[in-house]
């Protein structure tokens, strides 16, 4: 079993993998069936059976992570509508909600895509946009629109989005972290 889809499944259940709950959690979640099959996808990427899995749950779930660089400890919250282009790099222990985009800025000054820190709650219906970087213990409230880098530490809100400053700005919101920051 794939230790990052460990990691993934103890931040969206709270407990540790085990082969009895794992399968019917893979069976009955959606949510972690599609991190199941992304990693497994990911890991061995020629394998044909992984991606017609993916791609099948992606479509029922809107689910559109590409072939994105993403740390230990996933949380999949409200899956249904998550957008995350092939570029993206997220760290470890990054929430992300239902109507969430991370995206790719194709001209300008911020022409490419984010780069997530670790710690990084982004809350629902929220866009990430452009060749930005987003630090460590970040917590993006929900239907905020982020097209600048946001240093660690910090709470974004609003649109247009305005940055505050907050030392465990993520305190109550990222629950069940991997060991791996």
């Amino acid at each position: 079993m794939n230790n990052k889809f460990k990691d993934d499944y103890y931040r969206m259940t709270g407990t540790k993998f085990s082969i009895a709950s794992g399968i019917v959690n893979i069976i009955c979640r959606h949510n972690i069936r599609y991190m199941f099959f992304w990693r497994l996808r990911n890991g061995s990427p020629n394998n044909l059976i992984y991606k017609i899995l993916c791609h099948t749950i992606s479509k029922r779930y809107g689910l559109e992570i590409g072939d994105a660089q993403i740390g230990n400890g996933l949380y999949l919250g409200h899956a249904f509508g998550i957008t995350v282009n092939s570029d993206t790099c997220i760290g470890n222990n990054v929430n992300l909600h239902k109507g969430v985009t991370i995206g790719n800025e194709n001209r300008g000054g911020r022409e490419g895509a984010p780069t997530i820190g670790n710690k990084v709650y982004i809350g629902v219906n929220s866009t990430v946009i452009g060749a930005i970087h987003i630090g460590n213990d970040v917590l993006i409230a929900a239907n905020s629109f982020v097209n600048f880098d946001v240093p660690s530490h910090s709470v974004v809100v609003g649109n247009p989005a305005t940055i505050h400053s907050k030392m465990n700005a993520t305190e109550g919101y990222i629950g069940f972290c991997v060991e791996k920051d």
